[in-house]
């Protein structure tokens, strides 16, 4: 006599793709708490215990105009390196997908080129690119427009910074658009829109997803920045990790930089928490057109 198989239940199958799942992430899991998690967890209890239990870090920081202008500052560079990135990363992507594989490659390996030179040694070369005396002022000088200054400005301070986060915008667009089919560009203009039409109607609003994830990440990395601030930068153009620098490595003050890190951190999270339905909003847009 045969034995009989009892089906299994359809919730059971789900339950345990689900386990084998988490088995798997378990490990990656356990090294982000360890590496992440446990180190903030740390900064946080010690902008609220040094000198003593309480939130006199944080009083100290709101009561502080240099502090809240630095802040200001902070997001206000970033959001300045943000644009700049895209309006110089569009067209590159853009020009990715429209090439040859052999023209394609060579460009692929201009943008990863940078992720093997130091920050550092990317950072000096600016300075000598940016200063009075430098490359930069000298052709400007040659077509007669004279010296601007550049080097210790805030200025001075997004070039550097845009250039060091230019592969993180063009990485994320070039994702997007290559799956962007191009004939719907010569869809809408054999219909009768003109090519600028066509673009702005067809294209732009496929390519919004690469452009949302690229800003956010260029924008996160843009705020926490400290060498290229700190060796381009002045004084007015103090970024808000060298005060958290100064405070914890030069005043011994943890509870205070670290009041600073937990402020910084929080004011990203509710300055993308602000953005994110704006985000998918015009993405559903998009994905209309």
């Amino acid at each position: 006599m045969s034995a009989i198989v009892e089906p299994a239940k359809p919730g059971t199958a789900g339950r345990s793709r689900a386990w084998k799942a988490f088995a798997l992430a378990l490990p990656a899991l356990i090294l982000l708490v360890a590496v992440v998690g446990y180190p903030l967890l740390m900064i946080v209890l010690r902008s609220l215990s040094e000198p003593h239990w309480g939130v006199q870090n944080y009083s100290w920081f709101f009561s502080t105009p240099v502090n809240l202008v630095v802040l200001k500052r902070t997001f206000a560079i970033s959001a300045w390196v943000t644009v700049v990135c895209v309006a110089c990363a569009y067209p590159y992507a853009y020009l990715m997908t429209a090439v040859g594989p052999k023209v394609r490659l060579v460009m692929v390996l201009c943008v990863l080129i940078p992720f093997w030179v130091s920050g550092v040694v990317r950072t000096l070369s600016w300075v000598i690119l940016l200063q009075d005396s430098g490359v930069i002022n000298s052709v400007l000088k040659w077509a007669g427009i004279g010296t601007v200054r550049l080097i210790r400005t805030q200025t001075g301070v997004v070039i550097g910074m845009a250039q060091v986060l230019l592969p993180f915008m063009i990485l994320p667009l070039y994702s997007v658009m290559k799956g962007i089919d191009l004939r719907l560009m010569r869809a809408a203009q054999s219909l009768g829109a003109r090519p600028i039409r066509a673009f702005f109607t067809v294209y732009l609003p496929l390519s919004l997803p690469g452009v949302y994830a690229g800003a956010i990440i260029v924008f996160i990395l843009a705020l926490g920045f400290y060498i290229t601030p700190a060796l381009l930068g002045g004084p007015r153009s103090t970024m808000l990790s060298t005060l958290v620098q100064n405070q914890v490595l030069s005043l011994l003050q943890w509870g205070r930089g670290g009041a600073m890190g937990v402020v910084l951190l929080l004011a990203t999270f509710l300055l993308l928490a602000l953005a994110a339905p704006a985000m998918r909003q015009k993405h559903k847009e998009g994905a209309r057109h």
